[in-house]
């Protein structure tokens, strides 16, 4: 009786070890909805008026699993960097590579901050921060 009881719980360790975890990967959470935008803010501004920094980003962002994207009007590619932690969008339309944080990615919100120069001021940077909700 020992012995089985031994081998029984060995068995459930080795199952509960072995099973997947049911966690859906960052990857498919972010490739599955299309996202919209829910704000744009610059310096904790709106920026997503016509004419504004962030207006282009307005509307929809789309990750598609081949790693292109629309993101707003512009189209280009995006990757994972930093463990998944970072998202870089690259389009032709911007003069570098954007670089974000990822500070939440779930089914239900999507969000990131960077930093960019500031046009006006060389010396200091405009902090930005994009948050997306599925639509």
């Amino acid at each position: 009786m020992k012995n089985f009881l031994l081998l029984t719980g060995l068995v459930v360790c080795l199952v509960l070890i072995g099973c997947p975890d049911n966690e859906i990967d960052s990857f498919d959470i972010l490739t599955t909805p299309i996202w919209q935008t829910d704000s744009l803010l610059a310096n904790g501004i709106d920026a997503s008026q016509p004419g504004q920094l962030l207006a282009k980003f307005k509307g929809n962002a789309i990750f598609n699993k081949d790693a292109t994207g629309t993101f707003g009007i512009y189209t280009g590619r995006w990757w994972f960097s930093e463990n998944r932690t970072q998202i870089v969008i690259k389009t032709d339309s911007l003069p570098l590579p954007l670089t974000c944080k990822i500070i939440e990615l779930n089914e239900a919100s999507f969000k990131i901050t960077t930093a960019v120069p500031d046009m006006l001021n060389p010396t200091a940077e405009v902090k930005i921060r994009m948050t997306f909700i599925p639509k």
